[in-house]
C-alpha cells in the first residue's frame, strides 16, 4: 500500500466528481481529472476547424467541467487558483497516468455493468498497492469488484462523499470482505486528517447509512403529508430547526438537492428490498408527474416551489400537489409550534412537539416514530452501533440529533409505550435494552449501548471538547457573563466566548484583559477559541446603538478606548496568543484576531472588515492591523509603495471585502503566511493548542512597537478621488462616500506628509474620533437599527 496519497485520478467529471477534485485542490493535493470522449464537435469547435481527433475536444468535458468550477455557488474552490491543480484528460488517451497516481476514485454513471468496465480498465493501467475507490451512492461494492485481482480488491473500497464536497462533513468509507484492514485504515485517518471529514464505517447494503435513513424519512413525510392533508409549506414549517432538522426542511431540502438525485437514491433500494419497505421507497405519483414536468428543483427553477416576481416584490410559492399548481406558501399555526420555541433545550424542544394534542403534533409524532423505529430496525443491517448511524444523519443531512439521539432525547420508554399501544412492532433490540433496565442509547461519558453493554466511544485524539472539559470544574479557570477561560491542558488556557452569537460587549473585553494576565503568570500560551456557530460576529451593536440614540457619547468614547487597549494587550501579550477562527469572523472578531501572535482558522472561515454596511468604520484597531500586515507583506529591503498598499487595505474595508474561505481571508491580508489553517474543523482547537505550544517552545517574543509610514495628505487625497469617481458614477450613497472619507483619512494618517512615521497610538486615535463621529451620524443609526432588525445591511 502506498505511504502517502500525493496524487490522485478522479474519474468521471460531473458535479460530483468535479467537486470532489476541487476539494482535493483545496487542500493542496493535485488530481487528474478524467472523462469520456466527445462524439460530436459544438459549433464553436467547428468555427475553429477543430476535429473529434484534437485534445482540447478529447478533453472538453473536464476541461468544462474545470471551469465550472470557478463559476458554482456555494464556490466548491476555496480560491479559484486552486483549480490550476486539477488536470483535465480522457478515459481513452490518460488511463497510462494512472500508474503515476496513489489513489484512483471512481465517479462514473450509476451503471454497475459500466463501473466494471471502466475497474477492469484501471487494472491495467493502475500501480501495484494503489488505493481504489468508488463514490456510488448504493451500487454494491462487492459487485463491483467482482472479477479483478487479488491486490485490487485488497485495496478497494467505497468512498461516498456527500455533494457538495468541500462543505458537507461526511464521508462514508465502505470496505468489502476482502478490503485489507490497514487499507481501511488508512482512508479512514486520511479522510479524518487530511480531507477534513467525519469518517463513518458503512455496511454494502443499498444506500449506505445516511441516504437509506434520510431517504426513508422524506418518503414517510411525503406519506404522512398526502394521507392528512397538510400542505409542503405546512410540513417544511415544522420539520425543519424545530425538529433540528436544517432550514432547508423537507421540501426546500429536495429543491436543492434535485427531485431527479432523489428519485434515483430512492430506486437503489426499491429495487433491492421487499414487501412494507419496498412501498415506502416507491414514490408516490405527483413527484413522478413533477420530474417528468422537469419541476426538479432550483436547477430547473421551480420544484416544490416556485418564486416569481409579484406586485409586492419577488415572492415564494408553493406546489400545491392535488392540483399541481402553485399557490401562496402556509405555515402550520398550532399551541405546540410556539412551546416549542420557548423551551431551551433540544430534548424539551422536540417533547413539546412530539407529544403535542394538536396539528403539529401530529405531524412531528407520524413522521418521527417511523424513522426511529426504522433505524431500530435497520440498525445492524446497515451500521456496526447507534454512534455510527446517528454521525452519519447529522454528518450527512445536517441533523442536530442524529435517529438514537432523538428517541434519547423524548425519552425511549415512554415513546416505546406509546408505540405499541398504537400496534407498533418494536425492534428487537430496543425491547431486550429496555428489558435489560437500559432506558438509554447513550450513557454520560461518551458510551453509547451495544451489545447488552455500554462500550466507550473511540474520537480521535485531534478532538478537544470544550463542553466535556467544563463539565470537570476545575478546567474553569474564571469565566463571567461573556466568555469563560478553560484550562485545555499542556500549559495552555482557552478563552471562550459566551456572550449571544459570541460579539464582544465589555464583559469579553474584561475577560480577554484577565485572561492574558493569567496566562502571563500561569500558562505557556492562550488559545481563543469557542466550539459554537461562528468565531464572532463583532462588536455588540445593539448596546453601540442604544448608547447612541441616548446620546452617551462619553460612555462610547470609554468602550471603544477599552476596545483599543484590548486588542493592543493581544498583540503585545508576553505569552502567545493564538486566534483559532472559524464561521462567521466578522469586523470585531477579525479585529481579536489579528493582534494575535497567530491564527489557525479553519478552512470555513468568513473574515473580513464589515463595519461600513452598518456605516461605520472598525473602531478596535482593525484599520491599522490590515495595514500593517499588508506592509509586513513586502519583500524586506524593496521600495515600499506605500499608496499601493493603503488603496488595497483602503478598498478592502470601504468595499466590506469577506473572504468567503481561510484561502481568500489570506488572500485579502486577513491571514498571514505563517498562519495555519485547519480543513477538519474538528481538529481546530487541537491545532491551534499545538501552535501556542510550538511559539512557547521555541522562546516567543512579543513584537516591539514601532513607528509605522503613512502616505499623508496626498495619499488622502488620492483615496478620496477613487471614492468620489465612485460616487459621481451613483454607484455609492452621499453617506457611503462620507464613510469613505473617515476611512481614507484615518488610512492616510490624518494630514501630514507623505511618508511620515507615526506611532500606533496615533492611529488608534484617529480611528476612534472617526467611528465616534459617524455613530453619532442618523443615517449610521438607521442603518444599525436595520441590521438589527432586518439581518442585512441598508444602502442609504
Amino acid at each position: 500500500m502506498v505511504g502517502r496519497i500525493g496524487k490522485v485520478a478522479v474519474l468521471g467529471s460531473g458535479v460530483m466528481g468535479s467537486g470532489i477534485a476541487a476539494h482535493l485542490a483545496n487542500i493542496g493535493i493535485p488530481s487528474l481529472l478524467l472523462d469520456i470522449v466527445p462524439k460530436e464537435l459544438t459549433e464553436a469547435e467547428k468555427k475553429k476547424g477543430l476535429t473529434l481527433e484534437n485534445k482540447t475536444v478529447r478533453n472538453r468535458l473536464a476541461a468544462e467541467a474545470i471551469g465550472k468550477l470557478k463559476k458554482q455557488k456555494p464556490a466548491p474552490l476555496a480560491k479559484k487558483a486552486n483549480a490550476e491543480l486539477i488536470t483535465p484528460g480522457n478515459i481513452d488517451d490518460d488511463m497510462e497516468k494512472l500508474g503515476e497516481v496513489d489513489w484512483i476514485i471512481e465517479v462514473v454513471v450509476e451503471n454497475l455493468d459500466i463501473k466494471r468496465k471502466v475497474f477492469e480498465k484501471v487494472e491495467a493501467y493502475r500501480k501495484p498497492g494503489s488505493i481504489v475507490s468508488s463514490n456510488t451512492s448504493g451500487i454494491s461494492i462487492e459487485a463491483m469488484s467482482e472479477g479483478r485481482s487479488e491486490d485490487f480488491r485488497a485495496h478497494f473500497l467505497g468512498t461516498h462523499f456527500f455533494n457538495p464536497p468541500r462543505y458537507l462533513k461526511l464521508l462514508e468509507v465502505i470496505p468489502t470482505k476482502a478490503t485489507k484492514p490497514e487499507v481501511f485504515e488508512y482512508v479512514k485517518t486520511f479522510g479524518e486528517n487530511v480531507l477534513g471529514k467525519g469518517v463513518v464505517e458503512a455496511k454494502d447494503t443499498p444506500n449506505f447509512i445516511a441516504n437509506r435513513i434520510g431517504t426513508y424519512g422524506l418518503l414517510v413525510t411525503v406519506r404522512e403529508m398526502t394521507k392528512r392533508g397538510f400542505s409542503v409549506g405546512e410540513v417544511d414549517s415544522v420539520t425543519g430547526p424545530a425538529i433540528g432538522r436544517p432550514k432547508s426542511a423537507t421540501f426546500r431540502t429536495l429543491d436543492v438537492v434535485g427531485l431527479d438525485t432523489f428519485l434515483h437514491v430512492a430506486k437503489n433500494v426499491y429495487d433491492q428490498v421487499e414487501g412494507e419497505e419496498k412501498d415506502v421507497f416507491d414514490p408516490p405519483a405527483f413527484m413522478k408527474e413533477m420530474a417528468k414536468k422537469g419541476w426538479i428543483g432550483s436547477k430547473s427553477g421551480q420544484g416544490f416551489y416556485l418564486k416569481q416576481k409579484g406586485e409586492n416584490g419577488s415572492e415564494i410559492l408553493e406546489l400545491d400537489y392535488e392540483t399541481m399548481e402553485y399557490g401562496p406558501r402556509k405555515k402550520l399555526k398550532a399551541p405546540s409550534v410556539q412551546q416549542s420555541k420557548q423551551a431551551k433545550s433540544k430534548a424539551d424542544k422536540l417533547k413539546a412537539l412530539v407529544y403535542a394534542d394538536d396539528r403539529a403534533g401530529e405531524l412531528v409524532w407520524n413522521i418521527l416514530k417511523p424513522v426511529l423505529l426504522y433505524s431500530g430496525e435497520k440498525l445492524h443491517e446497515i451500521a456496526d452501533n447507534v454512534k455510527a448511524v446517528d454521525e452519519a444523519m447529522k454528518w450527512g443531512f445536517g441533523w442536530e440529533l442524529g435517529p438514537f439521539e432523538t428517541w434519547d432525547a423524548i425519552g425511549i420508554e415512554k415513546s416505546v409505550k406509546r408505540m405499541e399501544e398504537e400496534g407498533e412492532t418494536i425492534p428487537e433490540s430496543v425491547k431486550k435494552m429496555l428489558e435489560s433496565g437500559v432506558t438509554s442509547f447513550y450513557g454520560e461519558n461518551n458510551e453509547y449501548f451495544e451489545n447488552g453493554v455500554y462500550v466507550k466511544a473511540e474520537f480521535n485524539p485531534k478532538i478537544i471538547n470544550l463542553k466535556t472539559l467544563k463539565k470537570e470544574e476545575i478546567k474553569v479557570i474564571m469565566k463571567n457573563a461573556g466568555a469563560s477561560l478553560i484550562d485545555i491542558g499542556d500549559g495552555v488556557a482557552n478563552l471562550e466566548f459566551t456572550s449571544p452569537n459570541n460579539s464582544i460587549g465589555l464583559d469579553v473585553m474584561q475577560m480577554i484583559s484577565k485572561s492574558i494576565d493569567e496566562v502571563e503568570k500561569n500558562y505557556k500560551g492562550l488559545v481563543i477559541n469557542n466550539q459554537g456557530k461562528n468565531f464572532c460576529v463583532g462588536a455588540n451593536l445593539m448596546m453601540i446603538l442604544m448608547e447612541a440614540q441616548d446620546m452617551n457619547y462619553p460612555e462610547l468614547d470609554l468602550v471603544v478606548r477599552q476596545f483599543q487597549k484590548t486588542m493592543a494587550k493581544i498583540r503585545y501579550s508576553g505569552k502567545p496568543v493564538v486566534a483559532g477562527t472559524f464561521g462567521m469572523t466578522l469586523g470585531g472578531g477579525s479585529e481579536v484576531s489579528m493582534p494575535a501572535a497567530s491564527i489557525q482558522a479553519s478552512l470555513e472561515t468568513y473574515m473580513g472588515l464589515v463595519e461600513v454596511g452598518v456605516g461605520l468604520i472598525p473602531g478596535g484597531g482593525g484599520n491599522k492591523e490590515l495595514y500593517l500586515r499588508q506592509l509586513e507583506r513586502l519583500p524586506k529591503g524593496a521600495n515600499i509603495d506605500l499608496q499601493s498598499v493603503a488603496n488595497q487595505v483602503f478598498e478592502t474595508i470601504a468595499m466590506a471585502k469577506v473572504g468567503t474561505s481561510a484561502q481568500e481571508a489570506a488572500e485579502l491580508g486577513y491571514i498571514r503566511p505563517q498562519d495555519g489553517i485547519s480543513v477538519n474543523g474538528d481538529h481546530l482547537l487541537y491545532d491551534a493548542k499545538q501552535k501556542a505550544l510550538h511559539l512557547a517552545d521555541s522562546g516567543y517574543q512579543p513584537p516591539q512597537r514601532k513607528k509605522i509610514p503613512v502616505v499623508g495628505e496626498t495619499g488622502y487625497a488620492t483615496m478620496l478621488l477613487g471614492a468620489k469617481t465612485m460616487h459621481f458614477g451613483s454607484h455609492i450613497s452621499d453617506h457611503d462616500l462620507k464613510i469613505a472619507e473617515k476611512l481614507a483619512f484615518v488610512l492616510a494618517g490624518g494630514r501630514v506628509p507623505k511618508g511620515t512615521e507615526v506611532d500606533e497610538q496615533y492611529l488608534l486615535d484617529l480611528e476612534r474620533e472617526a467611528f465616534l463621529s459617524l455613530v453619532a451620524e442618523p443615517k449610521t443609526q438607521q442603518r444599525m437599527q436595520h441590521m438589527l432588525t432586518k439581518g442585512k445591511p441598508l444602502r442609504n
